[in-house]
C-alpha cells in the first residue's frame, strides 16, 4: 500500500494527482503507439530484409492478438485495482520493449509487435483511464479532455526522442533505452503515486466533502459487461472509437510515403505530427468541456465529421499551409474522440465493471487499429493511389456519424 492509501483522511483532492500520473503514463506508451513504432519501420525493413508489406503484416498480427488480452485485462483490473495493475503491466511493458530490441526476423517481430501493442497501448492506457475514471464524476468529461490532450503533446515527443536514439545509437538500442524509461517512470508512477478510489483516503468523487443523494453513480446500477454489449448505444459509441482507430493509424502509418508522394521530404512528413498534436490538443480540450454538458450523439457526429475531411483532404495535400491543415484536421479527428469513451461509458453503465466494459472498447479500437494500415495499403494497390483509397474509407466515418446521430441517452426517471 501507498502512503497515501494508509491515511484515513487527505486533506487535498487525491484525484488531481491520479490524473497527472495517469496522463504521464498514457504518454509513455508511446513506444507501442503507432506514432513511435513508425520511425523504426525503416530500420527494421533494412536491417531484417523483410518488405514494407511484411512489416506491416507483423504489425497486424501483432496488435490483433494483443487486442484479443484486453476484455480479460479489463476484468482483471476490476478485480485488482489499477495501482497493483499497472505496476505489474509497467514491468511487462518494459520487458516487451527489451524483446523489440532482439527481434531476428518476422516471426520474433510479430512477437514483439504483439507484445509492445498488448502492454504499451492496450493494458496500459487503460489501466491509467479506469484509475481516473473512479475519481470523477461531474467533471469527468473536462478531466479526460485535458487527460488526453496532455498525452498527445507528451507523446508528439516521442518520435523525435526515438529517432535521436537511433541515429546516436542503434534502433535496438533505443528499444532498451524505452524499455528503462518505462521501468523508471511507470513502475514508481503506480507505487508511490496511484491510489484506486477515494474512499481508500476518506474522499469522494470530483473531491467533494460528502456524496450527494442524487449523485448519477450513486444512482446508476453497475452493469455488467454483457449488459452494455447488448445496447445500441454501446456498439455505436465503440464504431466510432474502432472508425477513429483504424482510420488514424493507417495515414499515420503510411504518413511518410502519402506526404512524400505530395512533394515533402521524410524530414518534413515527420514534422507533420507536431500540428497533428496541436489539433488534437485544441479539439480534446473543447470536446472533453462539452462532453459534460452537449448531448454525445453531436460530439460522435463532429467527431466523424473531421475524420471524413482528413480523408478527403489527402487529395489537397501539398508543400504548405494545405498539408499543415490536413495535419492539423486529423489531429482534431483523433482529439474529438478520445475523452469520449472514457467520459460517457461510466455515466451510461456505472463504475461496478468499468474495467470490463472499457476493455471491450479498447479490445475492438486496437483491433480496428491493427487493420488499418495493410487495409489502407490493399486499397491503394486496388484503387491506384492514396487520393482514392482515401475517398474509400471516407464511406466509413460517414456511415458511422449518422448512425451516431440516433444515440440517445439512457433513462434515468426510474432509478
Amino acid at each position: 500500500m501507498t502512503e497515501s492509501s494508509r491515511d484515513v483522511v487527505t486533506r487535498r483532492f487525491v484525484g488531481w494527482r491520479i490524473a497527472v500520473l495517469a496522463t504521464i503514463t498514457g504518454a509513455m506508451t508511446g513506444p507501442g503507439q503507432t506514432i513511435g513504432v513508425s520511425v523504426f519501420v525503416d530500420p527494421i525493413i533494412d536491417a531484417l530484409d523483410l518488405t514494407r508489406s511484411q512489416v506491416s503484416t507483423a504489425y497486424l498480427i501483432g496488435t490483433l492478438l494483443g487486442a484479443l488480452a484486453l476484455p480479460t485485462v479489463g476484468r482483471w483490473v476490476d478485480r485488482i485495482g489499477a495501482r497493483r495493475a499497472m505496476i505489474a503491466i509497467g514491468i511487462a511493458f518494459g520487458g516487451g520493449l527489451v524483446v523489440m530490441s532482439g527481434v531476428q526476423g518476422f516471426i520474433t517481430l510479430a512477437i514483439g509487435f504483439t507484445l509492445i501493442r498488448w502492454l504499451g497501448q492496450g493494458s496500459l492506457s487503460l489501466t491509467g483511464t479506469v484509475a481516473v475514471t473512479h475519481w470523477f464524476e461531474r467533471r469527468r468529461g473536462t478531466v479526460f479532455g485535458v487527460m488526453m490532450t496532455g498525452i498527445s503533446a507528451l507523446m508528439s515527443l516521442t518520435p523525435v526522442l526515438l529517432n535521436l536514439a537511433i541515429e546516436a545509437y542503434s534502433w535496438r538500442t533505443a528499444w532498451l533505452l524505452a524499455a528503462a524509461a518505462v521501468w523508471l517512470i511507470v513502475v514508481p508512477i503506480a507505487y508511490f503515486g496511484i491510489v484506486d478510489r477515494p474512499a481508500d483516503v476518506g474522499q469522494h468523487l470530483d473531491g467533494i466533502d460528502a456524496p450527494t443523494a442524487g449523485s448519477a453513480v450513486a444512482s446508476i446500477p453497475g452493469h455488467s459487461r454483457r449488459e452494455a454489449m447488448g445496447e445500441v448505444r454501446f456498439w455505436l459509441l465503440t464504431g466510432t472509437v474502432a472508425t477513429t482507430a483504424m482510420l488514424i493509424t493507417a495515414l499515420n502509418f503510411h504518413q511518410i510515403s502519402i506526404l512524400g508522394e505530395a512533394g515533402l521530404s521524410s524530414t518534413e512528413a515527420a514534422a507533420m505530427f507536431l500540428p497533428q498534436v496541436l489539433g488534437a490538443i485544441v479539439a480534446g480540450l473543447i470536446v472533453g468541456a462539452l462532453a459534460d454538458r452537449v448531448p454525445i450523439r453531436f460530439l460522435l457526429a463532429t467527431a466523424m465529421a473531421l475524420m471524413t475531411a482528413a480523408l478527403l483532404m489527402i487529395n489537397l495535400v501539398e508543400p504548405g499551409w494545405q498539408v499543415v491543415a490536413y495535419a492539423i484536421t486529423l489531429g482534431a479527428a483523433g482529439g474529438a474522440q478520445r475523452p469520449l469513451a472514457a467520459t460517457v461509458l461510466p455515466r451510461w453503465f456505472g463504475l461496478t465493471h468499468i474495467g470490463a466494459i472499457q476493455g471491450i472498447s479498447t479490445f475492438v479500437g486496437v483491433g480496428a487499429s491493427a487493420l488499418g494500415p495493410v487495409a489502407f495499403s490493399l486499397a491503394r494497390t486496388w484503387v491506384g493511389g492514396y487520393t482514392e483509397a482515401g475517398l474509400l474509407y471516407a464511406v466509413i466515418p460517414v456511415a458511422i456519424g449518422l448512425a451516431a446521430l440516433t444515440v440517445t441517452e439512457p433513462d434515468r426517471s426510474g432509478v
